[in-house]
């Protein structure tokens, strides 16, 4: 065989190599980073703790700490152009353990008499303190962006329902009248908390997230109670581990 056949038959394997790899590499899908890339339309679910206080200045002394769960459900394929771009998911979370501490202050229960120059007041009661409660959003509204690769930013509107162990917050007052200690100076046990925030995912594995947000919070008990002193607004940090199916 001469020389010149030889190079002929190693430039045609080469080429044929090369074609065939070229093709191979084309048929082959891209390495998927985190679970919001993939063609499906995901679920998460996850635990969750938060954690943060009061902003406003009669509340600032207030502190929330609780626990719960986190489940979702990506809705649509990426939609919007630039930053913008990314895919809307709906989410709830239920938050078993909530607690809230607060001051302590005195008050009492007072009731009109006949004179009405003359109110009957008990003797002076400590309330406030720390509540227990459950705390469920059933309104999670949240965009998730395009991100780079493991790190997925996020932003939400949300809706949620507040249930303490006594009537939150505490209300009255050590000066004592019918304005702040009648009979109908109570809050309510049942209280809203419309909200928003932002957050971002790290992905650890395609299908698995560590997931840190911050949340402003107002928590009112829309005059479900005689009185309805409520959080105007509180910041919220968490943290959660997620799982992506």
């Amino acid at each position: 065989m001469s020389l010149s056949l030889n190079v002929r038959i190693w430039v045609a394997a080469l080429a044929m190599a090369a074609a065939t790899t070229g093709a191979a590499n084309a048929q082959a899908p891209a390495a998927v980073t985190n679970a919001l890339e993939s063609k499906q339309l995901p679920w998460e679910i996850g635990g969750i703790v938060q954690g943060g206080k009061g902003v406003t200045d009669n509340r600032d002394d207030f502190k929330f700490i609780m626990a719960g769960i986190h489940a979702g459900k990506v809705l649509t394929d990426p939609h919007g152009s630039g930053f913008l771009n990314g895919r809307f998911e709906y989410a709830v979370e239920v938050f078993p353990f909530w607690q809230s501490y607060t001051p302590t202050f005195q008050r009492a229960n007072c009731v009109p008499t006949s004179n009405p120059a003359v109110i009957s007041c008990s003797p002076l009661f400590t309330t406030g303190g720390t509540y227990t409660g459950a705390s469920v959003t059933p309104i999670i509204l949240r965009w998730n962006f395009k991100g780079t690769g493991k790190l997925v930013p996020w932003v939400q509107a949300a809706g949620g329902l507040l249930w303490t162990n006594h009537k939150y917050p505490g209300f009255g007052s050590p000066i004592l009248n019918l304005g702040n200690d009648g009979p109908n100076t109570e809050a309510s046990v049942f209280n809203f908390t419309p909200q928003g925030g932002i957050g971002l995912h790290y992905f650890i594995k395609p299908n698995r997230s560590i997931d840190f947000g911050a949340n402003a919070v107002h928590i009112s008990s829309a005059s479900l109670g005689d009185k309805n002193p409520g959080v105007n607004a509180s910041v919220q940090f968490n943290v959660g581990y997620t799982f992506w199916k």
